[in-house]
């Protein structure tokens, strides 16, 4: 098996890992709010709390956003593994935390902290209301995580991936192919 194939993996594999980890972590503390009684405001508001995190964190978050970004740069790895630190890293290199132009890393950067920062905030709630917001954030990485395995494979298999993987070597690429003016070259 070639380094950049192992790179690819194990940057897939390492995201994922993270993620179902935080899962595994989040799954008890949701079903925590099945300990305490329910009112009906409580089963409405986990009800309109998993519809939006399906749609925000599964749907617009992972599928349209991260999934296609951690997918493209293990394939990056995967077909450019000449820095043995970035394949041992891939899952930081995936993330868009190593390796990535400016963008790409601020982006990754205040993802993290805004994690945390929910995270903080959220362990401040009482159940059955933590449980709730829980449970919303287990349908959104649920939901993630699929996305990220198709995505994943997808990259790795298909003959073409047309998802920017924001290395700084294919920003320079993109801008040199611009003529004065800033069209792409071939646009009408």
């Amino acid at each position: 098996m070639r380094i950049g194939w192992i790179g690819a993996i194990w940057g897939i594999a390492g995201v994922a890992l993270l993620i179902v980890w935080a899962l595994v972590r989040l799954v008890p503390l949701g079903l925590g709010a099945f300990s305490h009684p329910l009112t009906p405001t409580h089963w409405t508001a986990l009800a309109l709390w998993i519809g939006f995190m399906a749609y925000t964190e599964g749907y617009r978050g992972f599928h349209l956003a991260f999934s296609p970004m951690v997918a493209a740069r293990a394939r990056y790895l995967r077909d450019h593994p000449e820095q043995a630190h970035y394949v041992a890293l891939a899952p930081l290199f995936c993330y868009g935390l190593i390796h990535a132009t400016r963008r790409r890393k601020v982006r990754s950067t205040l993802l993290t902290i805004a994690i945390i920062g929910f995270i903080i905030v959220i362990r401040q709630i009482e159940q059955p209301w933590r449980g709730v917001v829980d449970l919303g954030v287990v349908v959104g990485l649920t939901l993630g995580l699929a996305s990220l395995l198709y995505f994943g494979w997808v990259a790795l298999t298909a003959p073409r991936f047309d998802y920017p993987p924001d290395v700084p070597e294919e920003t320079l690429r993109r801008a040199a192919a611009r003529p004065v003016g800033g069209r792409p070259t071939g646009s009408a």
